[in-house]
């Protein structure tokens, strides 16, 4: 008998050594699709509709197989002129990010089960999106590489270069190529083209706006940027002191944290008045820095906690620099709760009330509740693509390489001057603290020094925060903006493209 088991232990050691040891590794599927249809009701009207799921092979300038990105792709059925139809590209940010926010809760035919204000609700799962953009464009959303299902081509010893991908102008340079074969895989050359990017994304995009014009040669009728991070560098220093109060005296409003006479006003009127205070009053102020005299350093201060929900004595305490961390541990701290960052309608809940920084983002860890489930099960069970690889939501791309210059403004800048009808829009929540709107607005007026393009740049703000579109209200009227933006920035039919003197 113990030789008997033994020889089964035996047996088992040898079962599983010869299992690992000849397993292979998961194989990342090429240019592999999967096309579904699909019906449903946008605006009150009937919207027939393909879903084209899959992978499809970037290759590098000498025809090298390099990643495969995993896409979907939204094509209405029955229009037979596809070069009236735009096409808008859609890109998520991190960077890291897959393409799954705006994807399931903006633009797409299907979004969250959530709550009216954006919060998970059980089950989880996904329901008919009325106000997706898919009655009048077509739309793709791209994963880049290590997110979702997308993943570089790797040697035999499971390597690749990591330059050719995580970087700002890596980035760029791969996705660009990717765009052009896609767009002459599905026959979309004379489409109006959109862009179409959400935080990181809006570097992303406004540097493709100038790569696929100067080196695909395929021009962009219309950018949007969705909670745009800076397109340039000015969160540090009195610039980045103070262009954080406006969104303060939103999430303070929020809360009714601001003192009565400034909270009876309508957030509208509430945050003119701190934007007044803030380019008038603040900046001049702060150029000075310590040398200002104490008694206009107290009367900051005053103003500074008036606007932010924060009391005197911490701005004196910070010498007038109260970060965006204090304040989204501080704000509520007399309750016990801490702030969203990327927005600040959530609450979370620390260990300590005490410190300089919240636990944890709140609102990030509520929607990786309700995305997770959602998509995964979205993807294998309505669009039937399903492979063996686990759906990031967040990949390993970093470290991130910023150290080629990130000059995404002035390429998009030099974008918009060479294509005489490219328009940019800009939608932002007010109550993001990550990437604020008062930031979005300054982007704005800053990407074109010379005002003379300022007619093609267009602002959007929203009671919401950085996902403004998982606001019920906001949903309905974020895209009702993209709609107008889309169909006003076409071209009248024959009209040429140039620029006239007045």
């Amino acid at each position: 008998m113990k030789y008997l088991y033994n020889l089964i232990l035996l047996m088992l050691i040898v079962f599983n050594t010869s299992h690992y040891a000849f397993s292979q590794h998961i194989k990342v599927p090429l240019d592999t699709t999967v096309t579904t249809s699909h019906s449903t009701k946008i605006k009150g009207k009937t919207v027939n509709y393909t879903a084209t799921t899959g992978m499809q092979t970037y290759h590098d300038s000498e025809g090298i197989a390099k990643a495969s990105l995993f896409y979907t792709y939204y094509q209405r059925t029955g229009v037979s002129n596809l070069e009236n139809r735009p096409l808008v590209f859609s890109y998520n940010g991190g960077p890291g990010s897959a393409s799954v926010w705006m994807h399931l809760a903006y633009t797409g035919p299907k979004v969250l089960k959530i709550s009216d204000e954006g919060f998970p609700v059980q089950p989880y799962g996904t329901k008919d999106n009325p106000n997706s953009i898919l009655d009048i464009a077509d739309i793709v959303y791209i994963n880049p590489v290590n997110t979702a299902y997308s993943r570089p081509i790797t040697d035999e010893k499971g390597k690749f270069n990591r330059d050719e991908f995580f970087g700002v102008q890596a980035d760029i340079k791969y996705l660009a190529q990717w765009m052009n074969t896609f767009v002459h895989n599905y026959n979309r050359w004379l489409s109006p083209k959109y862009l179409i990017g959400e935080s990181y994304g809006t570097i992303r995009v406004s540097g493709l706006a100038d790569e696929l014009q100067n080196n695909q040669w395929m021009f962009i009728n219309g950018v949007i940027l969705v909670s745009p991070t800076e397109l340039g560098n000015f969160r540090e220093g009195i610039l980045g002191i103070a262009n954080r109060i406006p969104y303060f005296t939103a999430a303070a409003w929020y809360h009714k944290k601001l003192p009565l006479e400034l909270q009876q006003k309508s957030l509208y009127q509430a945050l003119e008045a701190s934007e007044k205070f803030t380019q008038e009053e603040l900046l001049p102020l702060l150029y000075k820095g310590g040398f200002n005299s104490k008694e206009k350093i107290e009367t900051a201060a005053s103003k500074m906690a008036y606007y932010s929900g924060i009391d005197k004595q911490t701005y004196l305490d910070y010498n007038l620099d109260v970060g965006y961390n204090n304040f989204w541990k501080m704000l509520l701290q007399d309750e016990g709760f801490t702030i969203g960052r990327l927005d600040s309608r959530y609450l979370g809940l620390d260990k300590e009330k005490g410190g300089t920084s919240p636990d944890y983002n709140s609102e990030l860890t509520a929607w990786l509740q309700a995305f997770t489930p959602a998509i995964n099960h979205y993807i294998k069970n309505d669009l039937n693509f399903d492979v063996p690889l686990k759906y990031n939501m967040f990949g390993p791309v970093r470290p991130w390489d910023r150290t080629q210059n990130n000059n995404t403004g002035e390429r998009l800048r030099r974008a918009m001057a060479k294509n005489p009808t490219l328009q940019v829009m800009i939608q932002a929540g007010y109550y993001d603290g990550a990437t604020t709107y008062y930031n979005a607005k300054y982007t704005m007026w800053h990407i074109d020094p010379s005002g003379r393009m300022k007619d093609r740049f267009h602002f959007k703000g929203y009671e919401s925060g950085h996902m403004m579109y998982l606001r019920s209200e906001d949903l309905i009227k974020a895209n009702d903006d993209l709609r107008t933006f889309i169909l006003e920035s076409l071209p009248e039919e024959g009209e040429p493209i140039r620029y006239y003197r007045k």
